[in-house]
């Protein structure tokens, strides 16, 4: 029964809420955890032999809510619990409160649901759920500066899902149904320009989810609030953007007829283009790590739209690395900004000295990132590069160009001597922090090492690398990080003053709103244009 991967998380949470030792329920927190993992993987192996289905309560057809769980989403209900477990045990010696873990597996049930429901409006009630608990969890260490994001993040969120109501009110209108694939089925009878109006509503709230330009202004100051747990941002930026990304697929299908994959493909370029100029303007390692996962929803939104299969394989097994290595190093800034007192990029040094196994974790981490041969991150963009046209093979290799210089000026910190007073003093070892860190980075290894294997065991599909593709793309990338480290050696101190400035760059919630509603009057007016 799928219903139960929605519902055992938040019965689970309830429980640990009302459990009376706190220290008894962390590790039965760690124990539920690795039973959903067990129960996640054997979900997906019933996938493989063919979609599974559950009818909620009983009803069958059009009438009920049904939950379909297909590969791709087995393969992300697999993710979400695996990042979950992680952020347990990662959390399990902080001086958290009962609070936390109802809220953690509560937002786990409603990121599962988002994963399997089949029904518009039962994704329109998820993603309120999801989006206000995600509101608590950064508000919950009650600072003034976390309050008000967290405020300013639920109230976005709140606006954007009205715009997706709206357009799910008309989409009903028309259809007369709720379940994916029936209005799949209407919209593809409909006549086109009745579908402009709900399409730009509701792409409006995906893009939202995304972090797409122009409305991703706001999300990765959300993703790096000082006060927030770690474990908070690693969720949000590493998991809760890719759920955008998986909306965005399956709404992808349901507007086959209208879809309009250029429009988006030059969404995801400039968005890209920003994120990484915007990561390059920070000095506080969260912001940077939050900046960058902007740019690469774009390089993703990128090869999504692209009419190669291998590009769209490719993207979404980088939605999956990427996951997993933005946890790694989101959790890893935690840890630093507590050892170090200060999250400030400039002030951190020598962190590989102190901290080996979370250097080290970093190291695997980032190089996934970048692309480095035997990472994931270089199975997933050679695909994601293979057979595209000459233009685009330019521009997705200076988007990566971006990300490697972004990810160098991060690096630094991991090598030199911290002139702090406290340097020498060893740092106290919690292998629950620094394990999860070290593990999930090893994770990044072993995606590249087996990532053949991996794409076919997750989506069925036999892609191999080529020797000549793969000696080209490895001498591309050694090219980009010579590149790379030049340019953040000599180019980028000399455009410190016009980056800082642009690095203040905080919209206020009245001109988040004017950015929504200017997005959605010119993706109307573009739409209805080309559709």
């Amino acid at each position: 029964m799928l219903i139960y991967f929605v519902l055992v998380p938040i019965l689970i949470a309830v429980f640990l809420f009302m459990f009376p030792a706190y220290k008894v329920a962390k590790f039965l927190a760690s124990l539920a955890q690795g039973v959903l993992l067990g129960a996640a993987v054997h979900l997906f192996l019933l996938s493989r032999e063919g979609d599974v289905f559950t009818n909620a309560g009983n009803y069958s057809g059009f009438l009920g809510i049904t939950l379909r769980a297909d590969t791709l989403s087995a393969v992300f209900v697999m993710l979400t619990v695996f990042i979950f477990l992680i952020v347990t045990i990662y959390s399990f010696h902080d001086k958290n409160s009962r609070l936390f873990l109802f809220l953690l597996f509560t937002l786990e049930g409603a990121l599962i649901g988002l994963f399997l429901t089949q029904d518009l409006f039962n994704i329109f009630v998820l993603a309120e759920v999801s989006s206000v608990v995600a509101a608590a969890l950064l508000m919950y260490n009650r600072r003034n500066r976390s309050m008000y994001d967290g405020l300013v993040y639920l109230m976005v969120n709140v606006i954007v899902m009205q715009f997706y109501l709206l357009g799910l009110g008309y989409l009903y209108r028309l259809t007369g149904v709720f379940d994916m694939g029936r209005v799949a089925e209407a919209v593809s009878v409909l006549d086109r320009s009745q579908l402009v109006l709900p399409f730009s509503l509701i792409m409006l709230a995906i893009v939202s989810k995304c972090g797409l330009l122009p409305v991703f202004s706001f999300l990765p100051k959300i993703h790096s609030i000082p006060q927030a747990p770690a474990s908070v941002g690693a969720i949000l930026s590493g998991l809760q953007v890719k759920a955008g990304l998986y909306l965005f697929l399956r709404f992808r299908e349901i507007f086959a007829p209208i879809y309009v994959g250029d429009v988006f493909l030059v969404i995801g370029v400039v968005t890209a283009i920003f994120g990484v100029v915007l990561a390059l303007s920070q000095t506080n390692i969260k912001q940077m790590l939050a900046y960058s996962t902007i740019a690469q929803v774009g390089l993703i939104m990128v090869g999504l739209n692209l009419s190669q299969a291998y590009s769209f394989i490719g993207s979404v097994y980088h939605m999956l690395g990427h996951a997993i290595a933005k946890v790694a190093l989101f959790l890893a800034a935690g840890l630093l900004t507590y050892i170090y007192g200060t999250g400030d990029l400039t002030k951190i040094q020598g962190v590989f000295r102190r901290m080996p196994v979370v250097g080290l974790g970093m190291i695997l981490a980032i190089l996934g990132i970048t692309g480095a041969p035997f990472f994931s991150g270089n199975i997933s963009k050679y695909f994601m590069m293979a057979d595209v046209n000459p233009l685009l093979f330019v521009i997705m290799v200076l988007i990566n160009l971006g990300t490697i210089i972004v990810f160098i000026k991060f690096g630094k910190m991991l090598f030199g001597k911290s002139s702090a007073p406290d340097a020498s003093k060893p740092v106290p070892v919690d292998w629950f922090k620094q394990g999860t860190v070290l593990l999930v980075g090893v994770l990044c290894l072993i995606g590249g090492i087996w990532g053949e294997t991996a794409i076919h065991q997750f989506f069925g599909l036999d892609l191999s690398l080529s020797l000549s593709g793969f000696v080209e793309k490895t001498i591309i990338l050694a090219v980009s990080w010579v590149a790379g480290i030049l340019i953040v050696c000599y180019l980028v101190p000399r455009c410190a003053a016009p980056l800082t400035r642009l690095g203040r760059l905080d919209l206020s919630f009245q001109k988040i709103c004017f950015s929504i509603g200017g997005f959605f009057a010119i993706s109307l007016v573009v739409f209805g244009f080309l559709i």
